[in-house]
């Protein structure tokens, strides 16, 4: 399967490759992005390396894809969207996503994720995409709500980042409920 590129008005979302390396850094570098990552930032480059290794292992696997966030305007790498845990035989994937702090609350995070709902269940004919978000990730989890997920529950103690087990929202969309607001 070749990677799937994607395109909305102001975003193309694409591979993430090793030439992408120092963007990947930035990233995942950077403590405000990672807050609610469940790890730690990166300390050296080659952790980038190894992480943008994996997703191409994985979506090779079919087991995730993750696109790199591209504004066309200015020709830069500003985050990351991703589908994890992905089961075609289920018909159900998560969904997660990051964008340097410069960028925030520009409506970039959700075009880009309304452009992966729709392929997700438009191309890939999955039922379910599922989110889990921390319980202080205000943010996020608004977005996803605007956008129409569920919040289903509590996950108690369920991501361990910083030297404790932290709680998490579940959120999640089903296709039938995306059909009546499409």
């Amino acid at each position: 399967m070749d990677f799937p590129v994607l395109e909305t008005n102001r975003l193309k979302l694409i591979e993430i490759k090793e030439a992408h390396v120092d963007h990947i850094y930035s990233i995942f570098s950077n403590e405000e992005v990672i807050r609610f990552y469940g790890m730690a930032p990166f300390q050296q480059k080659e952790q980038a390396i190894n992480l943008i290794q994996s997703f191409s292992k994985n979506f090779q696997e079919k087991r995730s894809i993750r696109w790199g966030i591209y504004l066309k305007e200015t020709y830069e790498l500003v985050g990351t969207l991703g589908l994890n845990n992905l089961s075609l035989a289920q018909k159900r994937t998560e969904i997660g996503y990051d964008l340097l702090p410069a960028y925030w609350r520009r409506g970039i995070v959700s075009e880009a994720v309304e452009a992966i709902i729709h392929y997700c269940f438009e191309e890939l004919k999955l039922f379910r995409i599922g989110a889990v978000t921390f319980t202080e990730n205000e943010s996020s989890y608004k977005l996803l709500l605007k956008l129409g997920f569920q919040q289903e529950g509590l996950l108690r103690g369920y991501i361990y980042q910083n030297d404790k087990s932290n709680d998490t929202l579940l959120f999640s969309l089903i296709k039938p409920e995306w059909k009546q607001s499409f």
